[in-house]
């Protein structure tokens, strides 16, 4: 977004109401806020009463110019306090999912629908959040099932694209055991299927945006063992990528589709197409971590284990806060597939270390126990 959309002229017409601020998630400077207002997912919207320091208007995703100036004009309305009682539970759910009470928020969410008029303008980005919030708290079943049932309300539009996508990604999260997930599975991939091939729908959507539909339908085919259906959907998602990337005017938006086209390579085995590009981002942006990092993971998936070190190496003297450990993480795999096993253990070792100097808000219990399960599980 910071390449394509806040850039931007048309949104001239709101420097005057809002006040500006981004907040770099992976800095410990910003920790006291990250606590106050959690960040789910990257990039995260929010629009803040400054009068009680509340969230009137909270988005999870990104947005193209157009979208982005309704959800600025619904922040508005609800900061004016202008609407209907739905308008009234839209607000207190986005203030409740942004303070990470998403069980308390997904009641809030539901009361907002049920109380909706019939053509209420703000139902595709409740119905998107609802699901959003429901895949965080783990309530896949009926995450999956609340999608089938609001999309054909939202068929046709952006915010319907989304919710069945994000549906889908729920119904596959769902045991195997479970009698709904086939039939749920099967009518979501069907509805994101039916947005994916809307000219109409695609127009109004950002490229990785896009890409998002294409990860979920891939996954869904290797769900169902189609793997030449999973394939194709691939090499079309990779085609897709390079496209856009060819067509961005600057570099900064060019590099917006590195990780997106590296998942893509990896996925078809051919992880030394994303060197070329990776090697271009690292030119152009010198002091970013995310080239050298992902060209540590394009490196290891090629075998290339020496270059894969030297660039993870690269990546960590750039790197700060959480994102770090990420790092840490690809560099001890590089290691193992070396078989340099004392190697593996000792970033491990080295990433628990750093996660604890870490601010508690930046999910540091939760991160130290997950890499503490992972050394554990290493052979010595």
């Amino acid at each position: 977004m910071r390449a394509y959309v806040f850039t931007d002229k048309a949104l001239g017409r709101y420097a005057g109401r809002f006040v500006w601020l981004s907040i770099d998630t992976e800095n410990a400077a910003n920790a006291a806020f990250l606590k106050k207002y959690p960040i789910p997912a990257l990039p995260t919207m929010l629009v803040v009463d400054p009068r009680q320091q509340a969230v009137v208007m909270r988005y999870a995703g990104g947005a193209t110019v157009a979208q982005l100036q309704k959800l600025l004009d619904d922040g508005e309305h609800a900061y004016r306090a202008r609407g209907s009682s739905a308008d009234t539970l839209l607000s207190s759910a986005d203030n409740l999912a942004s303070e990470g009470r998403n069980a308390e928020a997904v009641k809030v969410y539901e009361k907002a629908i049920a109380a909706a008029p019939k053509k209420w303008g703000r139902l595709g980005r409740a119905t998107e959040s609802l699901t959003f919030t429901m895949m965080l708290n783990r309530e896949s079943d009926r995450c999956a099932t609340l999608a089938r049932d609001l999309y054909p309300r939202l068929k046709g539009t952006t915010s319907g694209a989304n919710v069945a996508s994000t549906g889908l990604s729920c119904a596959l999260d769902i045991d195997a055991q479970n009698a709904s997930r086939a039939v749920l599975v099967k009518t979501l991939e069907a509805d994101t299927r039916q947005a994916f091939d809307d000219p109409r729908v695609r127009a109004k959507m950002s490229g990785d945006d896009i890409s998002g539909l294409y990860d979920a339908l891939i996954s869904a085919r290797a769900d169902a063992k189609d793997e030449a259906g999973a394939k194709a959907l691939r090499e079309h998602w990779a085609a897709f990528l390079e496209k856009e990337a060819a067509t961005a005017k600057t570099p900064e938006q060019r590099a917006v589709y590195d990780s997106h086209r590296l998942s893509a390579y990896l996925a078809l085995n051919t992880p030394e197409k994303a060197i070329p590009m990776l090697e271009q981002s690292q030119k152009d942006f010198p002091d970013d971590y995310n080239p050298p990092a992902r060209l540590a993971l394009a490196y290891n998936a090629m075998g290339r284990f020496d270059d894969a070190l030297a660039a993870s190496t690269t990546a960590l003297r750039k790197a700060y806060g959480p994102r770090k450990i990420g790092i840490y993480r690809t560099r001890a795999d590089i290691f193992a597939a070396k078989g340099d096993k004392a190697g593996a253990r000792k970033t491990i070792e080295e990433a628990i270390a750093y996660a604890r100097t870490l601010p508690e808000a930046s999910g540091t219990t939760r991160t130290i126990a997950a890499l503490e399960k992972k050394l554990a599980a290493m052979p010595q």
